[in-house]
């Protein structure tokens, strides 16, 4: 399967998302947290995030959820995400490498949809967060 696909005609069952490493740095939190309003030591210093009982600072959800809206984008540019369901085991934290993978694990023609299996994991292999993604794809 190519890099990126246009249509769903492009896509095939169990072909991997071309997968990418996120910028998980605290200046990237901080610059978001700045636009949301979270500039919570959590986020933003990993001293500040220890004194709230985190390993350091973490990477906020939301933001985890939107690498993952990313990549399906990277690897489809025309896709509409309709869901994102995610299940967050362990703290993506921040200022350490991340890879971001997905997976085709169903393909409707007739509506124009896929399911993709999502997961972040750490250097160590950890998976941190995964779930599904549903998105639709141009006929």
């Amino acid at each position: 399967m190519p890099d990126t696909v246009s249509n769903i005609g492009e896509v095939e069952f169990g072909s991997e998302l071309p997968s990418f490493a996120p910028d998980t740095s605290t200046d990237n939190t901080k610059r978001f947290g700045k636009y949301v309003g979270w500039d919570s030591p959590r986020f933003t210093d990993h001293e500040g995030a220890r004194k709230e009982g985190l390993p350091g600072a973490i990477v906020p959800g939301v933001l985890s959820q939107g690498f993952l809206g990313a990549m399906i984008h990277r690897w489809a540019p025309d896709a509409e995400i309709i869901a994102i369901d995610t299940v967050f085991r362990a703290p993506v934290l921040a200022d350490a490498p991340h890879t971001i993978t997905g997976t085709v694990t169903d393909i409707d023609e007739d509506e124009g949809t896929v399911e993709i299996d999502i997961t972040i994991t750490n250097e160590a292999g950890e998976n941190r967060v995964f779930g599904t993604a549903t998105a639709k794809l141009p006929k």
